[in-house]
């Protein structure tokens, strides 16, 4: 038995798999931020109540993965910049002990989900594969050859950074034109913005309003389909760079599929095709052909599968 932990900024769920990857159980609670004690505490209490739940022994536990928000080091199973979780130089290598005498393993919560999907979701039967998560940021994880790949700092696959506009919009890595700054939620937030300031009518203002003076990603696909032909075109100008970003990806790596997920992934084939159409148009001559564009299938279970099967 394998245990896999999605730490988030909001909530740390907890899963109890089978050696395979198959999710059996899975308990959660609100993220205790900014407080490492409590928050290991909490991991390690989640951790008995799943193994509870199917008469588990501790023992009979091989291995704890846990997935992360932030920067990390490996080797010590430390989470060295937690931004969204309010600490920093935290180790989780003793969290769970005494009752759990087993390795415990530490990766990018992205990564964890794209683990998660290849073992037991959209990935499967493939041994190359990208997964793009569509959220406030834009995030990954890159399997190459039936192996996650972190490079040689543990940091490889933040494809979100990646520029798809020399010198465009600031990004919050301190660098311009990222494509995390165009095909985030955030991204078509910032676009429709851009728009609305040029004038206009639109569904999008009333909506705004309504929400405080906030808009959101989903406003502009609600407003794309009740006709607006502004969010139209902002929707058409964040597909662009998303096509753009997923040619890149195509023309690096060559994967057999490109599993899409996070929150905007729920907009779903009104998304992805529209997106197919502009990355064949992108293709190379040489590309992979088979390079398949698909939703992911596991929501957020896929990073506590793949945070269990770590040590992959």
């Amino acid at each position: 038995m394998k245990i896999g932990v999605d730490l988030g900024g909001t909530n740390t769920v907890v899963g109890l798999c089978t050696d395979e990857g198959a999710l059996l159980c899975k308990q959660g609670t609100p993220t205790r931020t900014g407080d490492p004690d409590g928050l290991r505490a909490d991991m390690r209490r989640l951790a008995l109540a799943v193994c509870a739940e199917k008469g588990v022994a501790p023992d009979e536990v091989c291995q704890v993965g846990i997935g992360v928000p932030g920067s990390f080091i490996k080797r010590t199973c430390t989470l060295t910049f937690g931004t969204n979780l309010q600490m920093d130089d935290v180790s989780f290598a003793q969290a769970f002990q005494p009752e759990f005498n087993c390795p415990v393993y530490l990766d990018n919560d992205a990564n964890c989900a794209a683990l998660g999907e290849y073992i037991g979701g959209a990935g499967r039967g493939v041994r190359n594969m990208v997964m793009v998560t569509l959220g406030t940021g834009l995030g990954g994880g890159l399997i190459l050859d039936g192996k996650l790949y972190t490079g040689a700092n543990d940091i490889a696959g933040e494809i979100g950074h990646m520029v798809v506009h020399y010198n465009g919009l600031p990004c919050n890595c301190g660098r311009r034109g990222c494509w995390e700054a165009y095909s985030s939620a955030t991204g078509m937030v910032r676009l429709a913005e851009a728009a609305l300031a040029q004038g206009g009518d639109s569904l999008l203002r009333g909506m705004k309003a309504e929400n405080g003076g906030r808009l959101m990603a989903k406003m502009v696909c609600d407003a794309r389909d009740a006709g607006d032909s502004l969010a139209d075109g902002v929707f058409q100008q964040y597909v662009e760079y998303f096509a753009c970003g997923l040619n890149n990806m195509i023309a690096i790596l060559q994967p057999e599929k490109i599993v899409v997920g996070g929150g905007l992934a729920g907009y779903g084939e009104k998304l992805m095709s529209p997106v197919r159409a502009l990355v064949r148009r992108g293709l190379m001559k040489a590309d992979c052909e088979q390079a398949e564009l698909v939703l992911a299938e596991l929501g957020n279970d896929a990073g506590i599968i793949g945070a269990a099967m770590l040590a992959r």
